[in-house]
C-alpha cells in the first residue's frame, strides 16, 4: 500500500477516527462559552442557537464512537 493510500485512508482508521473525536469534542469548548455568555446576556436566540450546536457534537460523537465500534479490527492502516 503506497503512502499516498495511507493518507488518504487515514480518515477511515482507528487514528482517525479518534482524531475526528478530539477535534469535536474540542468544540464543546466554544458552545459552553456561548451557552455562558448566553445565559449572562440572556440572549434566548443564542441560547437555543448554542444549544443546537451542542446537540450536533453530542450526536457527532456518537456517529464516531460507532463507527470506530464498527472499526474493530478491520483498520485500514493496519492492513
Amino acid at each position: 500500500m503506497s503512502k499516498l493510500t495511507k493518507a488518504k485512508d487515514f480518515k477511515k482508521s482507528k487514528s482517525g477516527t479518534y482524531l475526528s473525536m478530539a477535534t469535536t469534542a474540542f468544540g464543546a469548548f466554544g458552545v459552553a462559552k456561548q451557552i455562558k455568555k448566553a445565559r449572562t446576556e440572556q440572549d434566548t436566540l443564542r441560547l437555543i442557537d448554542a444549544t443546537v450546536s451542542a446537540v450536533a457534537i453530542v450526536t457527532g460523537l456518537a456517529i464516531l464512537y460507532r463507527e470506530l465500534k464498527r472499526l474493530g479490527d478491520d483498520d485500514v492502516l493496519l492492513g
